[in-house]
């Protein structure tokens, strides 16, 4: 007879996974070692498996054949071509949106960023705060709303998705605690209301390359990454 373990185990191994990715406990491309974690969380390998499997399936793990999974390397080309892709699309969405919005859409769009605005940045540990992502996931998808074009926002959000665990490389690993991130945002939020285009789509683009030049410097200033971005 097979004994299953509980739901909740997988859910709760996937959960505490994630949390330690997005925390920087990992460095970028480095090994996770599945009879390891199985032991720490008190769990069978198939369990760890299939949280590896979910976390992939979101881009914060790499499957290696033959080899397990690790955490997905700091890629400089990859990251370059997000960035790219995510201003290319992100802003021509906006654009639309502030041409097409509403007075439903600004509304939609004060109120997010106000959550954003009360929601700490970061954990007392300086880690990204995990209600903080959830409000800057909900703001930056307002931006869009008034484009009224569910497929360009879902891809929009698709790729902004794929930056998470770079957003949060550019506080854990390269430490880019200078940044204003309440301005950038209250200024996107200003624009976008005021029907300021151009100023808005300038502020947007901005914001997403911030985020890849930190991390880019991080890059070229540590010999370790240096290495695993050009893998």
């Amino acid at each position: 007879m097979t004994v299953t373990e509980p739901k909740t185990h997988s859910e709760g191994v996937y959960a505490s996974l994630r949390a330690e990715l997005l925390g920087g406990t990992f460095l970028p491309g480095s090994k996770l070692r599945l009879a390891g974690l199985g032991t720490r969380y008190g769990v069978s390998l198939s369990v760890v498996r299939e949280a590896m499997t979910r976390l992939a399936g979101e881009g914060l793990v790499r499957a290696q054949p033959q080899r397990g999974f690790c955490v997905t390397p700091l890629s400089v080309d990859d990251l370059l071509d997000l960035t790219r892709a995510r201003v290319l699309i992100e802003t021509a969405v906006f654009r639309e949106s502030i041409g097409q919005g509403d007075l439903e859409w600004e509304s939609a769009v004060i109120a997010a960023h106000h959550t954003l605005q009360r929601t700490p940045y970061t954990t007392r540990e300086g880690h990204l705060g995990g209600d903080w992502s959830v409000a800057h996931h909900a703001f930056h998808r307002a931006l869009l709303t008034g484009a009224k074009s569910p497929r360009l926002e879902s891809i929009a959000t698709e790729l902004r998705d794929c930056s998470l665990l770079y957003q949060h490389w550019s506080i854990d690993i390269a430490h880019d605690l200078d940044r204003d991130v309440a301005a950038e945002h209250r200024n996107i939020a200003e624009l976008a209301v005021a029907r300021d285009a151009e100023g808005a789509v300038k502020a947007l683009t901005e914001h997403i390359e911030r985020t890849t030049s930190a991390l880019l410097a991080y890059a070229e200033s540590n010999t370790e990454a240096g290495r695993a971005v050009s893998a």
